[in-house]
């Protein structure tokens, strides 16, 4: 097959146009989104994940609920407050509500108290189903927020840098 010569001026133009998408989707993986202990931090922002809009409400009245532990957290970590993360509290993925996540880093941070009792199972599953989604869980005791605030930012501060770091 012969083609003309506006025809391999399209073909070249289409793989820049993939090469430079390619490119940008590189870079944009290994954005650098903070930095803690001088250590950069890269975004691993996890796509498309399932969504369940009738669990709206649940998610609104959980904000609601005011769940000590969950405010004391959400003390430490909105508006940026912690290396300039950005959290949402009681974020909707596919059928569950869970309790913070990190777009930018793909992480759940779920918050363990008393509701977890009994649960074990139901918890496995849970984050088993968010971990083939490709995020991260670390879960927080109930406890540990209440007792000692500064130990779980540290925690988590640590795990970051040990999921996330360079």
């Amino acid at each position: 097959m012969v083609y003309t010569e506006v025809e391999c001026w399209k073909v070249d133009e289409v793989k820049t146009v993939v090469e430079s998408s390619q490119a940008v989707s590189l870079q944009h993986e290994q954005e650098i989104i903070t930095y803690i202990n001088n250590t950069p931090i890269r975004r691993n922002f996890v796509e498309n994940l399932p969504y369940n809009s009738s669990l709206k409400q649940l998610a609104k009245e959980k904000r609601k609920a005011g769940i000590l532990s969950e405010v004391l957290f959400w003390q430490q970590v909105h508006k940026h407050k912690f290396h300039g993360i950005d959290f949402d509290r009681q974020r909707i993925i596919g059928n569950y509500v869970v309790d913070f996540y990190v777009k930018t880093l793909g992480i759940v941070i779920e918050i363990d108290g008393s509701s977890h009792n009994n649960k074990a199972e139901y918890d496995a599953a849970r984050q088993q189903y968010l971990e083939d989604l490709g995020l991260k869980v670390h879960r927080i005791s109930d406890s540990d927020v209440k007792k000692n605030i500064q130990v779980v930012m540290q925690e988590l501060e640590n795990y970051i840098l040990q999921e996330y770091g360079n």
